[in-house]
Parts: structure tokens; C-alpha cells; sequence
């Protein structure tokens, strides 16, 4: 339950016990006040206008999830897994385009788990991550309306649904409109948003969608979600719609750049070029997370390809974010450069465009920095061949643990690691379609991974650890059928 709109309707009811005739409980504000007359008709009044308004809140919570819940649906592909919103009873879908972007079937499954083949009928452009599937052979099923554009309010209450991790379907979480982003018209809030939220709705108290939730946000040494999650505004999504009714919806996908920072021009950075000078400052974007500044860049780069980034500055306290060629987050860093400097040494997962976000550890923090990027096999340096933490050659087969949500078999191993220690875990086999996930010292997932790119259905992860102890490595298949040998690295 959130504070903020229980505040306000908490009062809103005082308001009204007072104008019955207790007066006395609009003006008995202090805390010690109501506790000393405990047992005085004035409390039993204060008492009973906080659980009315307790119970109002409650209530409305249940009711945009029995009116919403039985049209969010769950998307399985090949490659993702995400969620999406009904919009007509004939079986059109809304959801991002990130969802079914990378081809092969697309399962929905509906709220009662009964599941359908859909068909992807259009994609968003200019960016847009926005897609449209139809049900095939749908009819008569459940709709979510959708909000008017331009009626979302910072404040106002918000409820996400969706299939976190494509194993909770129609979990559902409350928050707030944290934030309104007009110039990528997106809107924050602090409803949990997990992966395989994607796609899902973001609505109003009404019921109503008011964003297709999109993306997460994580910043520091602890990771995962911390309240800032993003969708895609309402004010979007009529006339992507009118653009798929009138046929000019595009209807292959379209280059997605990263949602959170589309819209900025990143300044190219060359492989082993001259170290390149810039500065944070006032008017510089600002991180939606801290409000620290930053500035953007891009290079280009070959799967398997090691390269060093470095960011370095006698004025503030450097932090690097780098996202790989999907706009992920494949590593981050503060200190590993030494003296507060930030150092990524990492391998390319696949080929194409990476962004880096050259920013500071903390809100308001400027001043100049430096920044070098080059070929970690030309760096006397670098940590690699890095070394072996751990190697099991292993087989899924008959009697192994099984993952509940989908059947397949997993087996377990574990590390020791520390706090800012970058990793790079395999899982290779010839014999099934490998998926490989990470879990911290908390038991939280770090991150999972099913194929390295299109063409290498192996499992691989980089990433940079969050805290110190023991972290789980899940061997696991794809599905149900995968059994065979499979070889596990950690470096």
C-alpha cells in the first residue's frame, strides 16, 4: 500500500467525520494527542476514519485487478517472453516490440492459461517500441480501455500486471506516477516492473491503460529493481494504432535504439583512438535515478571482441554504464580504475552498436573528465585469459531438479566472488539449447541468459557482481526436452 494516497484519503475522511460533528478530530493532529484519549469517542472516530479509509484503498486495489487482470496476457517466443494487453475482443494485442521482435512463433497465453498462436500485425517506428499481435480464431474476449491522452497526473495512483521473469503471470503491483517524461513521452513509476513485465499494462484507478510498461532501471553496487521503472505514455498509443488500422504500421521490425536514451546524440568513440575529453555540467542530461549528470556515447564493436573503458577525472567521482548492441545492461562500474576512476574491461557478446553512459557516482557532481577505449589484447593490463573460477563438465538427464514452471531439468553450482569483481559465465552444449542463470548472495536474480546471439544458441553472461559472497549458477534447458552434456565456465 503506498503512504501518499492513503495520506490524502485518510484526510479527505477526517474532513468528513469533522463536518458529522466531531470537530475535535481535524484539529487533534498530534500523534501523542490521539494515543493519551485512546479510549475517548474523538480517537474511536480517528481510529475508524483511518480503517474506512485503509479499507477504500484496499478496495480499489481489488477492483482494477478483477476488472483488468483477465485481459493481460503472457508472450512466449523462441528467444523472450514478455506480456501484453488485449485491446479488442476479436484478439488484438498491444505490447513492445522488443517482445516479438527477434522472430519464430509467438504463444499467448490468456488469463485462464488456456494458450492461442498469435501473429505480429505491425511495429512502432522513429524508435517507438510499440507492437500489435493478433489471437488467431479470437472472439469475444476481455478488453482494457484506454485512458484519454494527456489526463496522467504525477501523483496519481498506478497498477502494473504482468508475467515478471515469464514465471508469475497476472502478478500484480501498486505504486504511484513518480514522473513524467514528455520529451521521450514516457512516464516513471514505482510499481515493481520486472523482466517479462515488458509489454504489460500500466493503468489508472479506473482500470484504465495509461502506459505499456517497458523497461527498469538499476543503478549502483546492490542492482535490481529500486522503484524507478518506465512505459511508454498513452498519449503514444492512439496514433500508433490509427497508423496499424490505416496500414502504414510498419510490419517487419524496426532498429530499437535503448527507450531510456533514444532521443540523445551519442558522440562516437573509436577502438583505440586518442583519449577523448568531456565535462558534466549544468544542462547536461540527467540520470532518472540519482538526477546525477551525463553524457552519451557509442562504438562500434565484434562479438568476442575484449575491449577496456576507461573514465577518469580530478573533479568528480567517475561512474561508467555500458549497454550492449539489444540496449541491456551489460556492465557498470565505479572505482575499479583506482583513485575513484571507473574501468569496464568486458567480451562482446555479439556484434553491433554499444552505448556507455560516461557519468557520476553522485547527484550534482561536474566537472572534466577523460575517456580511453581500446583492445583489451593490446593492454600489458588486462586481466585476461582471465582466470578459471570455475569449470564442471555435467549432464541434464532423468532424476535432476526440475524447474517448475516449465518442467526442465537444472542443475546447480556455486562461487565465491566479490563486489565489483566483472565475471564472464558459459554454458555450452551440442546437445540441447542452453539457458544459464545468476543469482547473488541474496538469493536475487543477478541476471539469465538463453542464446549468446541469432546464430549461437550457447548461453553466456558478463556481468559485474553486485555484492561479495556466494552466487548460484543455474544450468538449466531451454524446455522440457533439453538432456545431454554441457561444459560450464566461470571466468
Amino acid at each position: 500500500m503506498n503512504s501518499t494516497p492513503l495520506h490524502f484519503l485518510t484526510s479527505g475522511l477526517l474532513a468528513v467525520v469533522a463536518s458529522s460533528g466531531a470537530i475535535a478530530v481535524a484539529q487533534a493532529s498530534p500523534p501523542e494527542l490521539t494515543a493519551a484519549r485512546s479510549g475517548s469517542p474523538v480517537a474511536k472516530s480517528a481510529q475508524s476514519g483511518i480503517l474506512l479509509a485503509q479499507d477504500i484503498v484496499e478496495q480499489i486495489n481489488i477492483k482494477v485487478y478483477e476488472q483488468a487482470s483477465p485481459a493481460v496476457v503472457s508472450i512466449d517466443t523462441e528467444k523472450t517472453n514478455g506480456s501484453g494487453t488485449i485491446i479488442s475482443a476479436d484478439g488484438m494485442v498491444l505490447t513492445n516490440a522488443h517482445v516479438v521482435s527477434q522472430g519464430g512463433e509467438v504463444e499467448v497465453t490468456l488469463s485462464d492459461g488456456s494458450k492461442a498462436i498469435a501473429d505480429v500485425v505491425a511495429y512502432g517506428e522513429n524508435g517507438l517500441d510499440l507492437a500489435v499481435l493478433k489471437i488467431r480464431d479470437a472472439r469475444n474476449l476481455p478488453t482494457i480501455p484506454i485512458a484519454r491522452p494527456g489526463t496522467i497526473k504525477v501523483g496519481q495512483r498506478a497498477f502494473a500486471i504482468g508475467n515478471p521473469f515469464g514465471q508469475f503471470q497476472n502478478t500484480f503491483t501498486v505504486g504511484i506516477v513518480s514522473r513524467i517524461d514528455p520529451d521521450r513521452n514516457l512516464i516513471q513509476t514505482d510499481a515493481a516492473i520486472n523482466p517479462g513485465n515488458s509489454g504489460g499494462p500500466l493503468l489508472n484507478s479506473k482500470g484504465e491503460l495509461i502506459g505499456v510498461n517497458t523497461a527498469i532501471f538499476t543503478r549502483g553496487r546492490g542492482g535490481g529493481n529500486i522503484g524507478i521503472g518506465f512505459a511508454i505514455s498513452v498519449d503514444n498509443v492512439p496514433p500508433f494504432l490509427q497508423a496499424v488500422r490505416d496500414g502504414r504500421a510498419p510490419q517487419t521490425p524496426q532498429q530499437q535504439r535503448p527507450v531510456m536514451f533514444g532521443n540523445e546524440d551519442a558522440e562516437q568513440l573509436e577502438l583505440n583512438g586518442p583519449e577523448v575529453t568531456g565535462r558534466l555540467e549544468e544542462g547536461d542530461s540527467v540520470l532518472p535515478v540519482d538526477e546525477s549528470f551525463y553524457d552519451l556515447y557509442m562504438f562500434e564493436g565484434e562479438a568476442g571482441q575484449r575491449v577496456i573503458l576507461e573514465m577518469t577525472s580530478r573533479e568528480f567521482d567517475p561512474y561508467l554504464i555500458l549497454m550492449d548492441a539489444e540496449g541491456a545492461e551489460l556492465a557498470q562500474d565505479d572505482d575499479s580504475g583506482g583513485d575513484k576512476n571507473a574501468r569496464i574491461e568486458v567480451t562482446l557478446p555479439e556484434s553491433g552498436i554499444y552505448t556507455f553512459l560516461a557519468n557520476s557516482y553522485e547527484a550534482g557532481q561536474s566537472g572534466t573528465y577523460q575517456l580511453r577505449l581500446r583492445s583489451a589484447d593490446d593492454d600489458p593490463r588486462a586481466t585476461e585469459p582471465r582466470r578459471l573460477i570455475l569449470q564442471e563438465e555435467g549432464v541434464l538427464e532423468s532424476g535432476d531438479s526440475v524447474l517448475p514452471s516449465d518442467g526442465s531439468l537444472y542443475d546447480e553450482y556455486t562461487f565465491e566472488a566479490e563486489a565489483g569483481q566483472s565475471v564472464t559465465i558459459d554454458l555450452e552444449s551440442s546437445d540441447f539449447d542452453p539457458y544459464l542463470a545468476l543469482f547473488g548472495p541474496d538469493g536475487q536474480l543477478v541476471g539469465e541468459n538463453d542464446d549468446v546471439s541469432e546464430s549461437n544458441r550457447n548461453s553466456r553472461l558478463i556481468v559485474t557482481l553486485p555484492a561479495t559472497g556466494l552466487y548460484r549458477v543455474v544450468v538449466n534447458a531451454y524446455d522440457s526436452t533439453g538432456r545431454g552434456e554441457y561444459l560450464l565456465r566461470v571466468r
